[in-house]
């Protein structure tokens, strides 16, 4: 297939390029310079094409991070436009085209579930309450135009992406090798992840599957506690995990952020993947990181 990637220089776009190209796919880069065919300016609400390029597939990954910095107002409007308004662009562009491709995956996040506690969340959960899940419910309905025009869409729900490499474990593994690692709050709050390598397979399984539309959780099938995540990273990396970071200091550091990224539970479950017979290589989270670390 030939494959059109957003944000294919971050750390699922590099690993997806990667793969998919070892696979034999035509992987192109959706690059943010104008001297560079294709590329899209989300400000000027513009795509540049060669004309001779047909898409199959478009996989929108690109937005701001919401971990890299305190969330200002003006913090969250950028998080908010670079999501939505970036994939309303891809959105128009491609419902209006002529040759449209047969599939867009555009990135969403759990987030979108809010802070839930220990119910058990599927697709067909109700959205939360918060920035986040606001963000990605404008996010997802962004994508709205390329399915009114008959494109397959799906709106790929990820958990936390777990790579030595990038990502949160990455910003964890400092004070954990220190020794310095610990809870966050109460340490009751579910936490839903996915192997970077995990990934990959599943974003095969979405190209090649044509049933599966809407959105997908693309989450482990074993949600774990904080509190499990902690004692697994720290038996992984032979050190002491004991110097909890209480609720009240994160939520006086970083406010909603704290609130929405550290301290928010969402235990979810991959139904889709799993009804449509999707087999996990990387289930367990203590396997994965043994292997990573």
């Amino acid at each position: 297939m030939n494959i059109l990637i957003s944000g294919a220089s971050g750390l699922v776009g590099r690993e997806l390029t990667q793969s998919l190209t070892k696979q034999g796919h035509h992987v192109t880069a959706l690059s943010r310079d104008p001297c560079v065919l294709p590329f899209w300016d989300i400000q000027r609400q513009v795509v540049g094409l060669p004309l001779q390029q047909h898409v199959d597939a478009v996989i929108h990954l690109a937005g701001e991070s919401v971990s890299g910095g305190c969330w200002t107002a003006e913090r969250k409007e950028r998080i908010r436009r670079s999501r939505v308004d970036g994939t309303r662009l891809l959105a128009e562009f491609f419902a209006a085209a002529k040759q449209k491709p047969k599939l867009i995956i555009a990135a969403s996040a759990v987030g979108y579930y809010g802070d839930q506690g220990d119910e058990e969340l599927t697709e067909a959960s109700p959205a939360g309450r918060g920035f986040l899940a606001e963000v990605a419910q404008d996010w997802e309905a962004a994508l709205q135009p390329a399915a009114e025009a008959g494109i397959r869409t799906v709106s790929a729900r990820f958990g936390i992406v777990l790579s030595s490499s990038g990502g949160a474990l990455a910003k964890m593994l400092p004070p954990f090798k220190l020794g310095m690692g610990g809870v966050l709050g109460s340490g009751r709050q579910w936490m839903s992840w996915i192997s970077l390598n995990e990934v990959s397979s599943v974003i095969s399984h979405l190209l090649a599957h044509e049933a599966l539309s809407g959105p997908v959780n693309l989450t482990s099938p074993f949600p774990v506690t904080n509190r499990e995540f902690t004692q697994s990273l720290a038996k992984a990396l032979r050190r002491p995990a004991f110097l909890p970071a209480p609720r009240f200091l994160l939520e006086t550091l970083f406010g909603d952020m704290a609130r929405e990224l550290l301290l928010a539970s969402a235990k979810v479950r991959p139904a889709k993947l799993l009804e449509s017979g999707y087999v996990f290589r990387e289930p367990e989270l203590a396997a994965v990181l043994r292997g990573l670390l």
